[in-house]
């Protein structure tokens, strides 16, 4: 699937929109402003918690309007966030919001860092946070940031001195970048680390305040500014056509899985940094007073930095290949350098530049966009010279260092395609992303390699270098391998090229309750990697639990292939839970991992490999009535989850929300954040609202207070707050004992509050009507009781329910007590009419 980005390239502004993986293709414009990056030797990092933490204005700021190389670092991969495009929660939302962040920085002009901290939730103190995460390792991993990127400054998000005010992850971020300041330049802090970078000191440390973190713009205005820096980021690029605000809107906009799409914006904006190490510039608009940030500063490279002025000065935008003779001498001139650190960084953007300045357009394209370790793929290499300078392509190098000679003259706009056969190494590593191939902790990634920690994604090992000679200098230029194909409708379309293993397998359903001792029939959907694939298939099961039968062959004849599998499971007849897992045994080799692809527009398409897994439960649980609707909100797996307790969902579309349609179910039930997403339900309100006077039961689930949609959320006042209860392990106190919803059809108590995962829940109301009954209390350590999770209000002859518990995260973690509750909520109004009926009989 297409991904349409607006891509920021080679750090600079573009309105075009292009694919995902598809090659840069910089105007003549976009090229001057990278020649005058490349002559601007000057780093920032901007530090915090989360994606969509990062002022985008900021970072787009220090990039193309200073120049500065500019990183951001997200502590944390935004796994325990919310996820408004898809049902993808915890370690597949994190790959999603990690490319999103790649996308924002390919918007902004910056790059991305990351340490192996992992977004466990909310938190409330930093205390707990650092405790989770594990403070030692995360701090070693921001000290190892700071070393590799060598920022001259470092700009905070958050203030470190605030500690329970705000979000902590957020304070910790703050705290740990202020400590990384002072260890980052002294040898005996994280020893370990100098074998592969060196100490470093930054000259600056700022936090990015403004009048939010003071209350209020009336007190903003009032503080004392001494140790204030503004800077108006309002600028404009007339070499883009956009301001500054305007790319910062678009590279938040990339974050569409929070719901941050952004307008843009333009004429003045300031930002405020405060000092909070380092020493104070005279100039308040320069973060950069006093670091030398020309060519001078790194020794040997005087003739290069004349070079590269004079390329600036004198460059041609009707004819850019007209500065290549002179490029190309800099780029020799630049491999010179003992300077590894800015040798490395600078080589890298002169031969981009190089490239643009020649039309040089490299590709290396596989004939499937995923193969097997040991397998043969035919490549097709592509190579276009569109400059009248003098170069040869001397040779290409493939993976596992085979090299191919070609010594071919590049003529000016003459396109050359060749084809090579690669053999893939036996021993070639599947691809997926790095910190998720081993089982770590609630708060930190487990990473084997550990030159690994830090890098963004997982580095693409299969790809092609070209050898190139231009104006008589050797350059090579690497490209990963890719799949390229055309769709009918949007063209041309790119993926990466990914090593898969030659078999998977999944068992259909993530959750498998059972209300019975029933015998039940799974699926398990086994996936071939590659043609003519033959095994036999086992299911591990919890000890108490039978399976048959005990293995069943499997053979598929084509590469992405499923083949779907029927196996027996037979539970115990007391309640009791466990994992199955599905084996798949080729030869020697055994899989136990499921293939997980994800695919959305805004980002490129991802491979994941997890542990193939499904929880099953033998489950003690009653419910009343069977026909349920669903409105869907954000995006969860609740109407999958009922479904597996017998209920028949059928999920309504807002424009099918009539009388006549909401009279046939039972309950209805509305999504997360639907009332913060689904603007057309404010018009449909009070038709839900007749829907329970009549007789009908309406559960809504959480929703933010920002960005309602509606002021009528329910048929009585109720006001949404920001409480929340982050300890998965609260005590859960009852308050209403004998209300219904606790008693019928299933006896609820504090059992069913057990193996909670994540938090209890958020956003609670704090303020409502007499006529709601609230039925619990809770709250995270240290805090006044919440007693708003679950409200429950008699609204004619129906019932409506209000729920902040987090039932989105407890379904796909296959929780007894959220299953039975919940059909509690669903059975409300119903219990009386079974009775009755009971007694008739």
């Amino acid at each position: 699937m297409t991904i349409r980005l607006r891509l920021l390239l080679l750090c600079l502004c573009s309105s075009a929109f292009l694919t995902a993986q598809q090659p840069k293709k910089p105007t003549a414009s976009e090229i001057h402003e990278s020649i005058k990056k490349l002559n601007f030797l000057g780093s920032v990092l901007y530090v915090a918690a989360h994606p969509d933490d990062e002022n985008t204005r900021l970072i787009s700021y220090m990039s193309n309007e200073v120049k500065a190389r500019t990183a951001y670092l997200s502590l944390t991969r935004g796994d325990g966030g919310q996820n408004l495009v898809g049902p993808e929660i915890r370690e597949l939302l994190g790959v999603i919001r990690t490319q999103e962040l790649l996308a924002a920085r390919r918007t902004d002009g910056g790059e991305q860092l990351f340490t192996r901290a992992n977004d466990f939730g909310y938190s409330k103190h930093p205390d707990e946070t650092l405790a989770i995460w594990n403070k030692d390792e995360v701090l070693s991993d921001v000290v190892l940031a700071i070393r590799r990127f060598k920022p001259d400054v470092i700009i905070n998000r958050f203030d470190h001195r605030s500690p329970g005010s705000t979000h902590g992850h957020h304070t910790s971020s703050a705290m740990l970048s202020v400590e990384a300041f002072d260890l980052v330049g002294d040898k005996n802090a994280y020893s370990s680390q100098l074998s592969s970078v060196n100490t470093w000191q930054p000259q600056r440390l700022f936090f990015n305040t403004s009048w939010w973190f003071y209350g209020s713009q009336e007190n903003f205005d009032k503080a004392d500014k001494t140790n204030l820096l503004d800077i108006d980021t309002g600028v404009y690029f007339p070499s883009s056509g956009l301001s500054n605000p305007e790319i910062a809107a678009l590279s938040r906009s990339q974050h569409k899985s929070q719901g941050f799409g952004s307008t843009g914006s333009r004429g003045t904006q300031k930002e405020y940094i405060e000092l909070i190490k380092g020493e104070l510039p005279q100039d308040r608009a320069n973060i950069f007073e006093g670091v030398n940030t020309t060519w001078s500063r790194v020794d040997g490279s005087k003739v290069i930095g004349t070079i590269l002025a004079s390329v600036e000065k004198n460059y041609d935008f009707r004819n850019p290949s007209a500065s290549i003779p002179e490029l190309v001498r800099a780029y020799k001139a630049i491999q010179n350098l003992k300077d590894i650190h800015w040798r490395t960084i600078k080589t890298e953007e002169i031969k981009t530049i190089i490239a643009a300045c020649a039309g040089l357009y490299l590709e290396a394209t596989a004939n499937t966009n995923h193969a097997t370790a040991g397998s043969t793929v035919d490549l097709k290499l592509e190579v276009i010279n569109r400059s009248p300078s003098k170069m040869i392509l001397t040779s290409v190098v493939l993976p596992n260092d085979i090299s191919v000679e070609k010594n071919l003259g590049l003529e000016s706009n003459i396109d050359f395609e060749f084809k090579e056969a690669l053999k893939i190494s036996n021993n070639q590593s599947v691809s997926t992303p790095y910190w998720l191939t081993k089982k770590g902790s609630l708060g930190m990634y487990a990473v084997e390699d550990k030159s690994f920690i830090g890098k963004p994604e997982t580095p693409r090992k299969l790809s092609v270098t070209f050898n190139l000679n231009i104006e008589n200098v050797a350059i090579p230029f690497t490209k990963a391998i890719v799949y390229k194909s055309n769709d009918p409708v949007k063209g041309e379309e790119y993926k990466p090229f990914e090593i898969i293993p030659e078999a998977s397998a999944k068992i259909s359903e993530k959750v498998i309750i059972l209300d019975t001792d029933a015998q039940r029939e799974i699926n398990v959907i086994v996936r071939a990697g590659r043609d003519n694939l033959e095994g036999y298939v086992q299911l591990a099961h919890p000890d108490n639990w039978s399976v048959y039968p005990e293995k069943q062959n499997v053979v598929i004849a084509n590469k992405g292939q499923d083949e779907t599998l029927i196996f027996t499971v037979i539970p115990p007849k007391e309640q009791s839970e466990g994992l199955l897992s599905p084996m798949v045994t080729v030869g020697n080799s055994t899989y136990t991992k499921e293939l997980i692809e994800i695919e959305y527009d805004h980002i490129p398409f991802q491979t994941v490999l997890l542990p193939s897994e499904s929880k099953i439960v033998r489950l003690d649980i009653k419910k009343r009535g069977e026909q349920i609707g669903y409105i869907e909100g954000a995006g969860d797996v609740v109407p999958e989850s009922l479904r597996q307790i017998g209920y028949e969902v059928t999920t309504i579309a807002p424009d099918k929300i009539s009388a006549e349609n909401l009279e046939r179910f039972d309950a209805i039930v509305v999504g997360i954040r639907a009332y913060n997403t689904v603007a057309d339900l404010k018009f449909k309100q009070q038709l839900l609202f007749d829907y329970v006077a009549q007789g009908g039961t309406m559960i809504v689930q959480y929703n933010t207070s920002r960005g309602l949609k509606t002021d009528n959320l329910a048929p009585y006042d109720l006001r949404l707050s920001r409480d929340r209860v982050t300890d998965e392990t609260a005590e859960v106190r009852i308050i209403a004992a004998d209300h219904e919803v606790l008693n019928s059809p299933n006896k609820i108590t504090s059992n069913d509050f057990e193996g909670w995962t994540q938090e209890r829940g958020l956003y609670f109301p704090d303020e409502w009507s007499s006529a709601f009954t609230p039925i619990l209390s809770m709250n995270d350590e240290g805090e006044d009781p919440k007693t708003g999770s679950l409200l429950v209000a008699k609204h004619g002859k129906g019932y409506y329910v209000y729920t902040g518990l987090s039932f989105f995260r407890e379904f796909p973690a296959g929780v007894s007590g959220a299953y039975r509750l919940f059909a509690n909520m669903l059975s409300l109004g119903k219990n009386a009419a079974k009775n009755s009926s009971d007694m008739k009989n």
